[in-house]
């Protein structure tokens, strides 16, 4: 069997996970094995948080929607409720963002849903 040097390809694969740990602190930025393992932490906490950001956006639009309904009157639950026994399918980012740019199309809403 032939002898294979693998040097070109040694240093292309180094240089590529180098270049994705552009930026990151101490040995894991000029180090080939600590740079590797940040990769991979860092790929396996993106994936994670991809989900955990659809969470962080429900929480924070039912909190916008509560604060709008407040004054009116009105619980997020109750409202949320209501919505669901008259058939009006609005997703809660649509109410969201209603409640806050649009006052009034808000309040239409909530005057159809009691």
């Amino acid at each position: 069997m032939t002898r294979v040097k693998k040097g070109v390809n040694a240093l292309k694969s180094r240089r590529n996970i180098l270049r994705q740990v552009k930026g990151y602190r101490f040995a894991r930025s000029k180090k080939e094995r600590a740079a590797n393992e940040a990769i991979v932490h860092a790929g396996s906490y993106a994936f994670a948080h991809r989900r955990d950001k659809k969470n962080d956006f429900r929480k924070l639009w039912n909190v916008r929607i509560n604060a709008a309904l407040r004054p009116l009157g009105f619980s997020y639950s109750k409202f949320i409720g209501a919505l669901k026994k008259r058939n009006i399918a609005l997703d809660r980012k649509i109410l969201a963002t209603l409640a806050q740019e649009n006052p009034e199309t808000f309040k239409k809403i909530v005057e159809t849903a009691k």
